[in-house]
């Protein structure tokens, strides 16, 4: 008799909530065929069950909800657990997605979204949420960071940055691929105090991309502009 084959990886698994049959039945068959395990819930007292009983590698959110949104539900996750978590929202809801991002949540996706953006940015968060926290040097096309020695290079010539832009870059890099809000670099860089001030935040990024940006691009290569919400450093 033959040895018995070894059992398959098992797949990580992905808590979907949204009341919207047609939406939770397109997902779980698009998580499914990029190689997750879909279970979902229709709100988000069931959600909190779902997750408390059995904790998913991540969640994909839908802002309303029949008993609340989105918002509140991912900030009672965020109390006892770090899963990367996705929201979706419909177009127009800017201010909601920033609060979203603020309660915790990792990303957001804007319906109708497509799918293949949406795996993408799912599998994005699952690597960077299995990232060490400890990450010396960063490279990116062309870009070292060294965030222990601060020394940052382009095209192997260093670039000589203020310490307000490198810790602005710092914190971009580290948390590569993911949307930063305006009110998170600020509390992040400047303070908690400062939170009101895009203005010069924007003038820093400006001063920052002038400096490691490539001459001649059209567009940033490196930090990406979502407008009116934040940043993203690219992956």
């Amino acid at each position: 008799m033959s040895a018995a084959a070894p059992d398959a990886a098992p797949r990580p698994r992905v808590l979907v909530v949204d009341d919207e049959p047609q939406i939770v039945r397109a997902l779980k068959v698009v998580l499914r065929e990029a190689g997750f395990d879909a279970a979902a819930a229709e709100s988000a007292a069931e959600a909190l069950d779902a997750a408390a009983v059995r904790p998913p590698e991540a969640a994909i959110v839908d802002l309303v909800l029949p008993d609340g949104d989105g918002i509140e539900l991912t900030r009672r996750l965020r109390e006892w657990s770090e899963m990367p978590i996705i929201v979706l929202s419909a177009v127009g809801e800017e201010s909601q997605k920033v609060r979203a991002l603020e309660a915790g949540a990792d990303d957001y996706v804007t319906k109708p979204f497509g799918t293949r953006e949406l795996i993408a940015r799912l599998q994005a968060a699952l690597r960077r949420a299995g990232r060490g926290e400890e990450e010396p040097a960063i490279s990116a096309e062309g870009l070292e960071i060294d965030l222990a020695a601060h020394v940052v290079r382009r095209d192997g010539e260093p670039v000589h940055l203020t310490p307000i832009e490198f810790e602005l870059l710092r914190t971009l890099a580290r948390n590569r691929g993911r949307l930063m809000t305006h009110r998170k670099l600020l509390v992040d860089v400047w303070g908690p105090e400062y939170v009101e001030d895009i203005q010069p935040l924007r003038t820093h990024i400006a001063r920052l991309r002038a400096k490691i940006e490539p001459e001649g691009t059209a567009a940033p290569r490196y930090i990406l502009t979502e407008p009116g919400v934040g940043y993203r450093f690219a992956a």
